[in-house]
């Protein structure tokens, strides 16, 4: 249609194409914004996440340092005792040869004659006396009740002796450890030929007999 100028009337908007023309302009910022908005969410999520992460592998870490190092300390510490043991000989030196005596042998002749002493109930602290018994209970090592509760430091001739002991209830403390003293520092000087330099005792329990009366 012309209205005698050149050129054409443009026809006229319908309702949809208002709509499509007032959406079109605001929906790409408002878009956008919001999908800046999440990204913006993710990353601190992931900031956070990755924050934590850090943290529990740190003390993951850590205390995976501290268990190997109380490992190496507790191998140090048992590497060392069996060196001692190792080196805990007596060595007596004759004309035609050595004689070598272990640690274990002075042990036992040192419970065995402690054990001939009247008022001496038993020897060794509550934990070894437990571990004897329930060995003996089930059959394995009971050869070795003989040495519980002493040890012995060996130096060339010379054996320093500790003793754990269990005395009868009634029995002066005072006389059954002087007494279990001069037998054991008698045992080891006369059957094994060393010199016993000192003789440490602990009292560690009092036996009470509790047997019913007659």
């Amino acid at each position: 249609m012309t209205d005698g100028t050149q050129g054409t009337v443009p026809a006229p908007r319908t309702d949809a194409d208002a709509v499509v023309a007032s959406s079109e302009p605001d929906a790409g910022p408002s878009v956008l914004a919001k999908a800046g908005d999440i990204a913006e969410k993710v990353g601190d999520r992931a900031g956070e996440v990755a924050e934590k992460v850090g943290d529990r592998a740190g003390e993951v870490a850590e205390r995976v340092g501290d268990a190997v190092e109380r490992a190496a300390t507790a191998t140090g510490r048992f590497a060392s005792d069996v060196v001692d043991r190792l080196r805990n000989t007596a060595e007596i030196t004759e004309e035609r040869g050595t004689t070598t005596i272990a640690n274990e042998v002075v042990e036992k002749i040192a419970g065995i004659a402690a054990r001939e002493v009247d008022g001496v109930h038993d020897l060794g602290g509550d934990t070894a006396r437990v571990f004897a018994a329930v060995k003996e209970r089930i059959g394995l090592g009971e050869a070795d009740n003989e040495n519980k509760g002493v040890r012995v430091r060996l130096t060339g001739r010379a054996a320093a002796l500790d003793l754990t002991i269990v005395i009868v209830y009634g029995y002066v403390v005072y006389t059954v450890t002087e007494k279990v003293r001069a037998q054991v520092i008698s045992a080891v000087e006369s059957l094994l030929g060393l010199e016993v330099t000192e003789v440490n005792i602990i009292v560690d329990d009092v036996h009470v007999d509790r047997r019913p009366a007659a």
